[in-house]
């Protein structure tokens, strides 16, 4: 009789990636390995699609974690599947390792991070990236999560895509400066100006960039623009916006 090493996954690719799903059955058949929990960082297809094929080739019983949305109902493929929803700070035992689950929103509104307590060890999702910056649907919690990162201080982190990152508190700041660096962009132009659209911040701040590409910076100008709208440094009436002092000049 088998005894299997059970062992926990983070997150599963997407539906019918036939080249993971091949390299993960050789990795467990080689070590006689079996997975007893899958953990989803959020709900992306690319890190939850795959969730059935990756049960069906697992070699036992799993039971499937993941924090709840706030945005919109659970993935069908999530719900369909017997499942546990994670909390804030939760710890997760595994042989030789406690996982301890961070919710970071921003990216989406069910992100989390996983830290492996005893090696300072992060597991980063789509919140950081191995390489380039990455896309968020809410900067104000975004920027929450990077400053919870940074105060977890992180010895190496391993990132849902890219290489693996062993500078993780400069490769932090870079995030947090760059996001920084844009809202002091729009708050500068802003004080120059009576009001703007962000279309009209984008054609200045974006004006190295491709016509065809501005559209997608309007959608990050307009991120930025909601944050200094939670913080009561801009308004806004109809489609143009201003600094909160020039009110009365909208």
């Amino acid at each position: 009789m088998i005894i299997f090493i059970r062992r926990v996954l983070l997150d599963v690719g997407e539906k019918g990636n036939t080249d993971y799903l091949s390299s993960l059955t050789s990795v467990l058949e080689e070590y006689d390995t079996t997975i007893d929990k899958v953990i989803i960082t959020h709900w992306h297809r690319d890190h939850i699609g795959g969730l059935k094929d990756v049960l069906g080739c697992s070699r036992g019983d799993v039971k499937v974690y993941k924090f709840p949305r706030a945005d919109a109902p659970e993935d069908s493929v999530f719900a369909s599947v017997d499942h546990k929803f994670l909390t804030h700070k939760e710890e997760i035992k595994t042989e030789g390792g406690t996982l301890r689950v961070h919710h970071t929103p921003g990216h989406t509104t069910d992100h989390v991070v996983l830290e492996l307590t005893e090696e300072g060890i992060l597991f980063s999702g789509d919140c950081i990236l191995g390489e380039g910056t990455t896309v968020f649907e809410d900067l104000s919690s975004y920027m929450a999560s990077l400053k919870l990162i940074l105060d977890i201080e992180p010895k190496v982190i391993y990132p849902g895509h890219g290489p693996v990152i062993n500078d993780p508190n400069i490769h932090i700041e870079q995030y947090i400066n760059h996001r920084k660096k844009r809202e002091e962009q729009i708050i500068k132009l802003l004080t120059g100006k009576k009001h703007m659209t962000s279309m009209e911040l984008v054609t200045i701040m974006y004006k190295d960039t491709p016509e065809h590409l501005h559209l997608a910076a309007k959608v990050n100008v307009d991120h930025h623009l909601q944050k200094l709208l939670k913080e009561n440094i801009v308004c806004f009436e109809r489609d143009r916006w201003c600094l909160i002092q020039r009110k009365n000049q909208l």
